[in-house]
């Protein structure tokens, strides 16, 4: 069973998400929180397995609630889940270390395959999200002065992750083992600062990593 903690001000909002999760046999929804200091409390008790985090509330906003849960609790998985479609939420939210950023108008399929590519620990980002990442390419790259030296392989499997590809995927189109993806990964977060594909997507096209760019 996945375990999932909704968290978002809106009554009216929990109450149709629990209505949609309860449809899928491996979803057991464990607590609603109205903020995010309710829902790091929350976390603490429940364990879930994933968050479904609004980034507007009150007392503490969403944003906050998940770089405080990724210090604390990292092995949360968070996706934002919000009705504000801005470049500059979506990018702050991913960095800060969620696994998928939805619009509340999303479909229900998009939503469980993203909840459980959270859990397996992968970023499914739907096409349009991974458009406006990846038009950073036309933006001012990041002023950052540390250099990031990422290998030959370590790009190519950093590329496979932007276009959504998974761990197994990327083995066989690499010629390579999944551990050594994975091994890989771990890497490409450490030299980017993250410890997440969302994140490591957001911050590469900032530092112009990816193609295109």
């Amino acid at each position: 069973m996945i375990k999932l903690l909704i968290a978002d001000d809106h009554l009216i909002i929990r109450q149709g998400l629990r209505l949609i999760l309860e449809t899928e046999t491996d979803f057991e929804l464990v607590g609603e929180a109205s903020d995010g200091n309710e829902a790091l409390s929350l976390c603490k008790k429940l364990k879930p397995d994933v968050v479904l985090m609004d980034l507007r509330m009150p007392n503490m906003d969403g944003l906050t609630a998940i770089e405080k849960l990724r210090a604390e609790q990292p092995d949360v998985a968070v996706v934002i889940l919000t009705t504000f479609n801005e470049d500059e939420l979506m990018f702050r939210g991913l960095q800060a270390g969620a696994r998928g950023y939805l619009l509340k108008d999303t479909d229900r399929s998009t939503l469980f395959d993203t909840i459980r590519a959270a859990v397996r620990g992968e970023t499914l980002l739907k096409p349009e999200i991974l458009a406006r990442i990846l038009s950073k390419a036309n933006a001012p790259k990041s002023t950052s002065n540390e250099p990031v030296n990422l290998t030959e392989r370590e790009l190519e499997v950093l590329e496979a992750v932007a276009r959504g590809e998974r761990s197994k995927e990327i083995a066989v189109q690499l010629g390579i083992s999944e551990r050594t993806v994975k091994a890989h990964l771990a890497s490409i977060y450490n030299k980017l600062g993250v410890d997440s594909r969302a994140a490591a997507i957001a911050v590469a096209a900032q530092r112009g990593l990816l193609s295109g760019q």
